[in-house]
């Protein structure tokens, strides 16, 4: 996996935002959608902010653009159903898709060029596998950002121990998962208030479903994470996002801070 080290976070906002709206417009200019995979979370606020900001300067047609989220909570809802919360919760995934994705983008557009809302996909935990299918009849993700759990190494909601050949699907979170999620979402008190379930797309999804990943991990508690996936040449399931080693045109975007002893290779 090809390592590139920047200066801050907001530097690597800027590459891939560059990297991104250039493949919007390529994939436009030839009548096409441009996939893009988005976790939530902060690793890749950067990135969402620096989009914004350039195209608030240069608009560009985004109306073909697809986000493709990730995962989502899931909350009980009568007896064993299991179903997402309202995106209006601070810790809904498609409030953040909403907000901070979608809503970044399309507040520097004209009504014209804005993703448009059914541009906007989330996993259904009602029928996960449907979410593979749908990913596979559009071409499949052009670029998907990626970020690993500080604490475990999860990727979406996969959790450690995760089945190489694992697709979308309904899991249990792991405990530490939960516990980096209090971070992520501030607003949790305590991790008793943390769902304890969530619809995710599959360690499998996610390498055979993209066509170039961009995993991201900036900030001195990332060191640890960035050692583990940047010595990965091919999947853990003890750190499952090291299967970014497995896809295809894979790179780890790192700031100086969380480079550590990286930054000091020659």
């Amino acid at each position: 996996m090809k390592v590139e080290i920047h200066d801050t976070p907001l530097s690597i906002g800027e590459h891939l935002a560059e990297r991104i709206i250039d493949g919007i417009r390529a994939r436009g200019s030839e009548g096409r959608a441009y996939v893009l995979g988005c976790p939530g979370g902060r690793s890749p606020m950067p990135v969402y902010e620096a989009i914004g900001r350039r195209l608030k300067v240069e608009p560009i047609d985004c109306s073909r653009l697809v986000i493709v989220m990730m995962d989502e909570y899931l909350q009980a809802s009568g007896g064993d159903r299991l179903t997402p919360p309202p995106s209006s919760v601070h810790f809904s995934c498609r409030g953040f898709g909403e907000r901070e994705i979608v809503g970044r983008i399309n507040a520097g557009l004209p009504a014209e060029l804005r993703i448009p809302r059914a541009n906007f996909w989330m996993p259904d935990p009602s029928n996960p596998d449907d979410y593979d299918a749908r990913i596979a009849a559009v071409g499949g993700i052009d670029l998907f950002l990626l970020a690993s759990g500080a604490g475990d190494g999860h990727i979406a909601f996969n959790p450690p121990g995760s089945a190489r050949d694992s697709r979308t699907r309904v899991v249990a979170l792991a405990e530490q998962t939960r516990r980096d999620n209090l971070a992520t979402f501030p607003d949790f008190r305590c991790i008793d208030e943390v769902p304890s379930h969530g619809v995710t797309i599959g360690i499998a999804s996610i390498a055979e479903l993209s066509k170039s990943v961009a995993m991201i991990a900036w900030g001195e508690g990332k060191r640890h994470a960035c050692e583990r996936m940047s010595g990965a040449t091919a999947y853990d399931a003890t750190w499952p996002a090291t299967i970014a080693a497995e896809c295809r045109a894979a790179e780890l975007h790192i700031d100086a801070a969380a480079a550590g002893r990286l930054g000091a290779r020659p």
